[in-house]
């Protein structure tokens, strides 16, 4: 089975020395496993313990996101690409995992268009805003990848992209755990965050269609509105299932296929 893990950044700001014991017990087992992780969290304190204020805005289709110029979009790079992918590296090397650590910047690994001019929701209004470095997905090397899979390897990505001029793209790490999934045609996309899944009412959905996902879309808040987003994207992909659970406490992959408290969305 080859399969793509997104780690939150709510997960990474804890010990992950499950979930790479967890890697390891999969490859053992010969799973394919890709990891891709954020770290909006680390990002924003790191800025503004350097002195950059960060904004937040909220799109017209109702994704609350950073609203990242060029100095922000190098501060990003660094704490991602830098500081939280070699800790995940590290953490894998403990536990034996051959692992590489790469950003999507490096061999062009995920490449962006650029969204120059962003349209958000402002007082009541909906305004343009100039200068943004976030950036849409167009490109997945495949080939890079498929490469240090069959050589033995993890990679594990950092979600910065590369824009058509060479400029570092802040992309959303869920939606980037997507493209790649669909990129190197895997089984199952799963999303580790610090929740058990979807909620609806306080009660975990367990299972959702593509069709009912669509329909709980607008329902959702806050980054469980971009994960179910993210999931669709990823079963139109053609990745088969795609799960969302908690990442924390033992084997936090393992026993979320073998189907512990989590949503699972299908694609039906």
């Amino acid at each position: 089975m080859r399969l793509v893990v997104k780690i939150g950044g709510s997960v990474l700001d804890r010990d992950i020395s499950d979930i790479a014991r967890d890697v390891r017990g999969l490859r053992d087992h010969g799973e394919e496993v890709v990891l891709v992780h954020g770290g909006a969290r680390k990002v924003t304190e790191v800025a503004e313990r350097m002195g950059k204020k960060q904004r937040f805005v909220l799109s017209v289709s109702g994704f609350r996101s950073r609203y990242t110029d060029k100095e922000t979009a190098e501060i990003y790079t660094m704490v991602i690409s830098g500081l939280l992918n070699k800790h995940i590296v590290a953490s894998l090397s403990r536990e034996g995992v051959r692992s590489v650590g790469l950003s999507g910047i490096d061999g062009f690994l995920i490449k962006a268009e650029r969204k120059e001019r962003i349209k958000v929701r402002e007082g009541g209004k909906v305004i343009l805003i100039d200068g943004d470095y976030t950036g849409k997905i167009v490109e997945v090397n495949r080939g890079l990848l498929g490469c240090l899979l069959s050589a033995g390897y993890v990679p594990v990505i950092g979600s910065v992209a590369i824009g058509q001029e060479g400029e570092f793209l802040n992309v959303d790490g869920d939606r980037a755990a997507a493209s790649v999934a669909g990129a190197i045609g895997a089984d199952v996309l799963v999303l580790l965050t610090d929740v058990p899944g979807v909620l609806d009412g306080g009660k975990l959905v367990r299972m959702l269609s593509r069709s009912e996902a669509r329909l709980t879309v607008p329902k959702l808040e806050g980054g469980m509105r971009r994960k179910v987003f993210a999931a669709l994207e990823a079963l139109d992909a053609g990745v088969k299932k795609v799960f969302i659970s908690s990442g924390l406490g033992p084997e936090p992959i393992t026993s979320t296929l073998r189907g512990k408290e989590c949503t699972v969305i299908v694609n039906e």
